[in-house]
């Protein structure tokens, strides 16, 4: 027989990862506990979140730079330019960073 797959999070087991996950907060800290009390990593997740603690990961690329959104690109440009630009999101990321790089003069 299988051990029954526990249903819900005792009081010991939540401070126990409030006080690792503060510690470490990581992927890797969610994932041991995932393992150890054979929850889904996206259900520790939850409950780290419902007690306050959990931090959301950023975001990334696959060269490990974070990822910056268009509209962030654009605004920096319009702040460095010192106008309104309204369809200055329609151009290509890669050319907004190139403009951006350009108008901040690196």
């Amino acid at each position: 027989m299988e051990a029954a797959k526990p249903t819900k999070y005792t009081d010991n087991m939540v401070a126990e990862m409030v006080a690792a996950y503060e510690a470490n907060p990581s992927r890797e800290t969610v994932d041991f506990f995932a393992n150890k009390f054979d929850f889904s990593a996206r259900s520790i997740i939850a409950k780290l979140s419902r007690e306050g603690v959990y931090v959301a990961q950023q975001r990334v690329t696959k060269t490990g730079v974070p990822v910056i959104r268009k509209a962030e690109i654009v605004e920096k440009i319009q702040n460095a330019v010192g106008r309104e630009l309204p369809t200055l999101e329609k151009a290509s990321k890669r050319d907004l960073e190139t403009l951006l790089s350009a108008v901040m003069g690196n």
